[in-house]
């Protein structure tokens, strides 16, 4: 069965055959016209020649002169037209000032031109800023399209994750980690990044060529969160230190005078000492209540820094020196002038050295090092023991929590309130791949 054949397309005339073939068929009844004068005169053959030679050169002439006018203009236009539709706007149309159809129409080309010009220049000034901000936002950025990969990541971004730019663009959510932010909901909280930092996420979505994109935000509102639980442990201590004091004083004062008052009596011997033994009690318990309380009152005021030139090395052996209960190892770093208050300082490192000795004293180890490292403008000190390690991390520095028999939940959280007051932080982890924790306090360096 032979196959149909498909009609072929006939080839569109140009613009410049259309104009010869109009001025052809234009001038082909005067040529006629002229051809019967030039028959009726008879004129030599030589002359008619001529004659007709001249007037056909006249006409080819101006038939040349008015396609000139008309189709190269339209040429020149057309050819502005597509440099615009390729982006490049630096062509203009000649003849813009013809007061003419053809002029007009350059005129307003030309002005298309200088419009879509300013546009794009505009454009790319502003994707320029745009691309600066993201660049210097401290806050990391991400959009994803709708097959959840990357197609857009900041600097801050990038450091967050620890990846440089070219293994994070084009790459999934669940490769990159962040599936879970992803299908999270807007103003949530999320601790995310090695330190632990707590992100505010923000999420939005828009449209990029008709695509939809998700944009995810992260702020860092540890610092915001911390001071807000910080004055809200400041509160309730302040309360309830006023309000124990208050009780305490003369629970204490009653109990005092019913001891003097029993030992000045006569009466059965046992009963009598069933009473000093009760009325004990209860004043050393209402000694030992004062005493915590006012543990809490110094969390609770702990003064401003007090900054002088300090030096951790020298601090550092200080207290490793007031450790007695067994040799702690000092792993001398570099030398390191802080700008601190030596006495908060000095309280800040013996409560994580204490903390220190007493896991791996409880472990019954030996082993307790401190020492100290220099990065990003800062100092690390470490204390490593080799104790049983963290079964808790999330409460640490909470206030009232302990996992000691007679501790108070005062040390850590005094630690870490000292740290923040000199622009640092203290971080609890446990060792990874030995048994122990490690104990690691930042601090900027002066």
């Amino acid at each position: 069965m032979a196959s149909e054949r498909k009609p072929r397309r006939r080839r569109p005339r140009s613009a410049v055959r259309r104009a010869w073939l109009f001025c052809f068929w234009l001038s082909l009844p005067g040529l006629l016209f002229a051809s019967i004068l030039l028959y009726q005169q008879k004129l030599s053959t030589g002359a008619a020649i001529l004659i007709a030679c001249s007037l056909l050169l006249y006409l080819v002439l101006i038939a040349a002169a008015l396609i000139e006018s008309l189709v190269r203009p339209l040429q020149t236009l057309s050819n502005v037209v597509a440099s615009m539709r390729e982006a490049d706007y630096s062509f203009r149309a000649r003849g813009a000032g013809s007061p003419d159809a053809l002029g007009e129409l350059a005129t307003e080309v030309n002005l298309l031109a200088d419009l879509l010009q300013k546009q794009r220049v505009r454009s790319l000034e502003a994707t320029a800023l745009l691309a600066r901000i993201l660049e210097v936002m401290h806050a990391p950025l991400y959009a994803f399209d709708r097959e959840d990969v990357l197609q857009l990541v900041n600097t801050a971004g990038t450091q967050l994750l620890n990846r440089p730019y070219a293994r994070c663009f084009g790459h999934s959510a669940q490769e990159l980690g962040l599936e879970d932010l992803l299908k999270s909901a807007d103003q949530t909280i999320h601790s995310f990044g090695d330190k632990g930092t707590r992100w505010l996420l923000r999420k939005t979505s828009f449209r990029q060529e008709g695509i939809p994109h998700t944009l995810l935000l992260l702020a860092d509102v540890s610092v915001p969160l911390q001071e807000e639980e910080q004055a809200a442990w400041k509160r309730l201590i302040r309360v309830l230190g006023h309000e124990l004091s208050n009780s305490l004083a003369p629970i204490k004062s009653i109990a005092g005078s019913l001891l003097a008052r029993v030992d000045a009596m006569d009466g059965d011997p046992d009963t009598m000492r069933d009473f000093r033994r009760g009325l004990g009690v209860v004043e050393n318990r209402a000694d030992s209540l004062h005493r915590f309380v006012q543990s809490y009152r110094l969390l609770a005021q702990l003064p401003p820094p007090h900054l002088k030139s300090v030096s951790l090395h020298r601090l550092l052996e200080q207290v490793v020196l007031l450790e007695q209960r067994l040799s702690v190892v000092l792993e001398a770093g570099p030398p390191i002038t802080l700008h601190a208050d030596p006495d908060q300082l000095e309280q800040m490192f013996i409560n994580l050295l204490a903390n220190a000795v007493d896991a791996t004293v409880a472990n019954n180890a030996q082993s307790v090092h401190v020492g100290w490292r220099v990065a990003d403008s800062a100092a690390w000190v470490t204390i490593e023991d080799t104790g049983m390690g963290i079964a808790n991390t999330d409460n640490l520095f909470v206030p009232f929590y302990t996992t000691k028999p007679k501790g108070s939940g005062v040390g850590l959280a005094l630690a870490q309130q000292i740290a923040r007051a000199h622009g640092g932080e203290i971080r609890l982890v446990n060792r990874e791949g030995d048994e122990g924790a490690r104990a690691t306090v930042r601090l900027p360096i002066a």
